[in-house]
């Protein structure tokens, strides 16, 4: 339990009542139902996307909704981005308990076989999809520790489990992200602070908008439940992960693929 609050739950708190969450990719898809998700059950929320106008409306929507919202504007693969966060959420409520690294995603530029890929496809691929996880992470922890008190949840993917056939750079850069979440775990396992991951099945989020029919249709096929994954069911599984509940459980991967991946 953060050392800011009460040592004794009084039954009226929400979950999140009194702890800070900063979110990455908050500005629309699987990071901005979290941050409404959280946000609902009290949490005080910093929004993070790489598209201000985004940034801007979602915490508009947040705010009047009555969640206290702040927002930062940048690229999470810029160190300068979580450095950001950080003293924005601190300067705003004192104390950094939550990060989401929901930032990232595929392209129509990194599809297509091995050796049709662009070289710089790998590279583009492990600055959207883990380099923003590891610079935050990396930036956060050292504010979580002196509370003893954390929860860090990244969002990987299925892909990363399975790999998905012409998606070789976004497999592996999601991949990266398990291995950042086991070993940042077994670092903190003596401390207040838990890492865990999701890897969802596919989402129709935004940058899932962008794929080619034959690759949706191929991992629709590849889900026994017959369908696409809601960005609701995603913020529900990282509240827990996020919440206080999630005690004994770290350097964990959590799969919610429809029963695609069920290890």
């Amino acid at each position: 339990m953060p050392a800011h609050k009460r040592t004794h739950r009084r039954e009226n708190l929400a979950r999140f009542d009194n702890q800070s969450a900063i979110i990455t990719g908050a500005g629309g898809g699987i990071g901005f139902a979290t941050a409404n998700r959280m946000g609902s059950e009290g949490a005080s929320i910093t929004v993070v996307d790489f598209h201000e106008e985004r940034a801007k409306e979602a915490v508009t929507r947040l705010t009047d909704s009555g969640i206290d919202a702040r927002m930062v504007f940048g690229d999470v693969s810029d160190p300068k981005t979580a450095e950001s966060a950080v003293r924005v959420t601190l300067d705003a409520w004192g104390h950094i308990d939550i990060l989401i690294n929901n930032a990232g995603g595929g392209s129509t530029y990194d599809y297509g076989n091995i050796w049709e890929l662009p070289v710089d496809a790998m590279d583009i691929a492990f600055r959207n999809n883990f380099m923003g996880t590891f610079l935050f992470t990396r930036t956060v922890v050292p504010h979580m520790l002196k509370h003893d008190y954390g929860r860090i949840v990244n969002t990987a993917s299925v892909a990363d489990k399975e790999g998905n056939p012409q998606r070789v750079p976004y497999s592996a850069s999601k991949a990266a992200v398990i291995g950042l979440t086991k070993s940042v775990g077994k670092e903190l396992a003596l401390t207040g602070i838990r890492v865990n991951c999701i890897t969802p099945a596919v989402v129709m989020t935004r940058p899932n908008l962008e794929l080619k029919q034959q690759e949706l249709d191929y991992m629709i096929e590849k889900i026994p439940m017959g369908r696409t994954g809601t960005v609701e069911e995603m913020a529900a599984m990282i509240a827990w992960l996020s919440s206080e509940e999630c005690s004994f459980t770290t350097g964990a991967v959590f799969d919610i693929s429809g029963g695609r991946a069920t290890y």
